[in-house]
């Protein structure tokens, strides 16, 4: 069997969707293929989406921990599993089958199956019943993205290690849990476990968690998460894992200052993800893979094949959903004729956990790095009204400044919805906006958001709540 079409999408996550939503919206004939039954890709199905679902979980169990203070004192929570799993699976399955009405709606022909190129303007597809099809295409887009990294060399029993897919599903309470790698998919499902009852370590191999963002943001998380960890072990790595009776007996070489084995009732490997590049044919076309095993591309999206596009994890950091989305439409714009081109800015970064680290533009240690001359300015949240009233003011609200032109180059937040707050931070870098552009923005008071504003203010030193002298 062999079908014609405009465009062809192989991989329907967030970029994948995105960009064949927008060109069926654009007026182009898409064919879309993903092994999935609907689009959603490992954001929906098996990343962003359900640790969400069970994040908010999480932090609705802790919150009824610390509510005693207040004078509202609730039982301890009975945590039934199935049900847990149902609900997550429930988020999941109501948004990937809104993306399938989507799908419908816009005429695009979806295939279920796997897509290996032939040559640059022909691929085979392997439907999910077996049957294969040839699509001819004028134009491709490559959004395949990434899958977990394994560990290697480890003796033990593989349903003792779990990878951040797995995770998800919550098949049980792990008495002892050990998160190897201190990113954020680790911090964000230790989370959860800890939450849930699980006594959680985490292995770190760097001097600290989150390296890429600043280090006052991240050490109040870090602070947060130890209270409601077992432990963190920073410049620390496992060499070995055995099975054990009780689980895994792990062996662990770093600054530890305590016994070098520990014993868990599982393991969850968190060391990051690749790009699927392997098993798509890519050799039978012009593209090329860099050093680092990423499609190479140029700003407008397009790889050394002139008819493939590639877009999302595949085409390297960050390995964001946004920037999956945000690269799909510089890629459908050209393919439409539509000069476009890409760049990162103000790409913001979130983590997820209680509380939540966001960060965009140029972060403190890249100034340095740099020598990017910055004035940086912070906002504690102990001087929020609203912070206060919901008795979570660990929060901070930086800005960094361009020292010559005032414009506000970056912004990090910690603290509670710092996932909300930081898209103003993201306009504010990508317009160029100078410090007193937002100190002049009225913000609602109440609001977290207001600490924008009163940054902003403390730059000048003419923040209504907090005290700094004016600025030479």
């Amino acid at each position: 069997m062999k079908i014609d079409t405009e465009l062809v999408v192989i991989g329907a996550g967030p970029g994948g969707y995105t960009a064949a939503f927008l060109a069926a919206d654009l007026g182009m004939k898409v064919t879309l293929i993903d092994k999935e039954d609907n689009p959603g890709g490992v954001c929906l199905y098996r990343g962003c989406i359900p640790s969400k679902a069970l994040l908010h979980i999480a932090k609705l169990i802790r919150e009824t921990e610390q509510s005693e203070k207040w004078g509202i004192k609730f039982s301890k929570p009975e945590i039934d599993v199935n049900k847990l799993r149902e609900y997550k699976n429930s988020v999941v399955n109501k948004l990937t089958g809104g993306l399938g009405l989507l799908v419908n709606q816009r005429k695009i022909n979806f295939i279920k199956g796997t897509a290996t190129f032939i040559n640059s303007s022909t691929l085979s597809v392997e439907k999910d019943d077996g049957e294969k099809i040839e699509v001819e295409f004028e134009k491709a887009i490559l959004a395949t993205g990434s899958v977990p990294i394994q560990l290697q060399g480890m003796q033990v029993k593989p349903e003792k290690i779990m990878n951040s897919t797995q995770a998800l599903d919550i098949e049980e309470i792990p008495d002892k849990l050990l998160v190897i790698g201190g990113g954020y998919i680790g911090l964000e499902l230790g989370t959860v476990y800890a939450a849930l009852g699980s006594g959680v370590t985490f292995v770190e191999m760097l001097p600290s968690i989150l390296t890429g963002a600043d280090r006052d943001l991240r050490n109040v998380v870090h602070k947060k998460i130890s209270s409601i960890s077992e432990n963190i072990l920073l410049n620390s790595k496992v060499i070995s894992m055995t099975d054990h009776k009780h689980g895994i007996e792990v062996t662990f070489d770093g600054d530890m200052g305590e016994e070098k084995v520990k014993v868990f009732s599982k393991a969850l490997s968190s060391v990051g993800r690749r790009p699927i590049t392997t098993g798509l044919g890519l050799e039978n076309t012009k593209i090329t893979i860099t050093e680092k095993g990423f499609v190479e591309v140029n700003s407008k999206m397009k790889t050394k094949d002139p008819n493939i596009y590639a877009i999302g994890d595949i085409v390297g950091n960050p390995m964001l959903a946004h920037k999956a989305s945000a690269e799909a439409k510089v890629a459908v714009n050209n393919i439409a004729n539509i000069n476009t081109t890409f760049h990162s800015k103000s790409i913001p970064a979130v983590v997820f956990t209680d509380p939540e680290l966001a960060w965009c533009g140029i972060t403190e240690i890249e100034a340095k790095e740099k020598n990017i001359e910055v004035e940086v300015v912070r906002f504690p949240w102990s001087a929020s009204g609203r912070a206060t009233t919901t008795d979570r003011n660990e929060g901070i609200t930086k800005l960094i400044v361009d020292k010559k032109t005032e414009k506000i180059v970056g912004v990090g937040i910690v603290g509670v919805n710092a996932g909300e707050l930081i898209a103003e931070g993201a306009m504010a870098v990508e317009l160029g906006l100078k410090v007193e552009q937002v100190s002049d923005i009225i913000h609602a008071h109440p609001t977290l958001s207001e600490t924008m504003m009163e940054a902003a203010e403390l730059f000048y030193g003419k923040c209504t709540h907090l005290f700094r002298p004016g600025r030479k």
